[in-house]
């Protein structure tokens, strides 16, 4: 994805993830030659799949090493294609919310 940073300035986690959700969610048009978003939501589904898996082992391992940039980069690529794979099945983050929801009362 992007390059790492060392310093962000933290920001309310809903509108930022609807931000991005609604960002990926109109890539569905855009030119995949420009678009790495639109080559995950139309190629095939293994490809953004492999991607989850591989963000889930880098948030593992930069865990294991405690560097919590690192930790913080890999979540926020693991969040981000996460969310492709839900865009791709019609998964909303309302619908992810209501099941989160459901699990804590």
């Amino acid at each position: 994805m992007g390059e790492r940073t060392a310093n962000v300035e933290p920001r309310p986690v809903g509108p930022v993830l609807e931000e991005l959700a609604a960002t990926i969610a109109g890539r569905w048009d855009a030119d995949p030659e420009a678009s790495y978003t639109v080559r995950l939501l139309k190629g095939p589904e293994d490809r953004v799949l492999k991607k989850v898996c591989e963000e889930a082992v880098e948030v593992a391992l930069a865990s294991k090493d405690g560097d919590h940039d690192h930790v913080r980069y890999e979540a926020a690529d693991l969040v981000y294609h996460l969310m492709v794979c839900l865009e791709r099945q019609g998964v909303s983050l309302e619908e992810l919310a209501g099941e989160l929801a459901a699990r804590f009362k």
